[in-house]
């Protein structure tokens, strides 16, 4: 089943159509993430998602059915402008947060002592969370996207104002939420993470999708041209018309042939000048798949 669905949704403000006809269906239990530059249309998509902004048309579906309201009480969200009561004591926040998404007292109770504990606040609860630094009252916030145990948690950009440890801690309890059953929609720009943790991805520009799909199957896809060869001798085979581009080291090379090259041909061309101590067809990264599908389509746009 998928747990998210959108047919077809556009929005414009004013004359700017930040979201295009964009379609995509999230699969249940899956770690999706949503990718895309700067002004894509990323933050637009989501504040649809969670009924901050309504589309102009098109539908979108939470868990199997058209979008409603009483949706939102099973998903968490974790916004890239982060807000909290300022003026609330942590543990205050939190049973008020608590009190809202409907968790008994005696169990909040318990949930609020184990998150405190779990992420280093347990001597700030009784302080107000502006006395928090930055980095706290992002983990608390994180905290709260997940108390109350929903189905769908969609994270835009959870790893911000973090320093490695609890960066760390935070990537750990992703992936306990999402074996728990959680599906979660992961927007970030440190593509390391999204090659990690995502098992899907979405990327959108300029307000459309222009790729999307389960990672392994679109590595393969766009990284059947892309080699990695360890050699001796001189570099001259890469002066070829069927090497697309290359990123020579030395006697180590990584070669994006033409895309109608057969890897084979090249190799055995590449046989008759130089020795070959490795040759293998290497998967891209999520950061190449990013560069080279949004710099297609500048150039497609240009």
């Amino acid at each position: 089943m998928a747990v998210l669905e959108l047919n077809h949704v556009t929005k414009s403000f004013g004359d700017v159509r930040a979201v295009q006809e964009i379609s995509l269906k999230i699969p249940e239990g899956s770690i999706y993430g949503f990718l895309g530059p700067n002004g894509a249309g990323k933050t637009t998509t989501i504040r649809m998602i969670m009924q901050i902004i309504l589309p102009d048309s098109g539908e979108i579906r939470l868990f199997g059915e058209k979008q409603r309201a009483d949706h939102l009480d099973r998903v968490g969200y974790l916004p890239e402008e982060r807000g909290l009561y300022r003026k609330m004591k942590v543990a205050d926040l939190m049973r008020f947060f608590a009190e809202v998404r409907g968790i008994p007292k005696n169990e909040s109770k318990a949930r609020i002592e184990t998150w405190l504990e779990r992420f280093g606040l347990s001597d700030w609860r009784d302080k107000k969370v502006e006395e928090l630094s930055r980095g706290m009252q992002q983990k608390l916030q994180f905290i709260l996207t997940i108390f109350h145990q929903p189905g769908l948690i969609i994270l835009d950009e959870p790893f911000t104002g973090l320093d490695p440890i609890n960066a760390q801690l935070v990537k750990e309890v992703i992936l306990e939420e999402n074996k728990r059953g959680a599906t979660i929609i992961f927007s970030t720009h440190l593509m390391d993470q999204v090659e990690k943790l995502c098992d899907h991805i979405c990327l959108i520009h300029r307000g459309h999708v222009i790729l999307e799909g389960e990672l392994s199957p679109i590595k393969r896809r766009l990284g059947r041209n892309r080699l990695v060869l360890s050699y001796k001798g001189k570099p001259d085979f890469l002066q070829s018309d069927m090497v697309a581009s290359f990123d020579d080291y030395g006697n180590y090379v990584e070669v994006e042939l033409t895309r109608d090259c057969v890897p084979q041909e090249f190799l055995k061309k590449a046989l008759e000048t130089v020795e070959i101590n490795r040759f293998e067809l290497a998967e891209p990264s999520v950061h190449d798949i990013f560069l080279q599908m949004v710099q297609g389509e500048e150039g497609a746009h240009a």
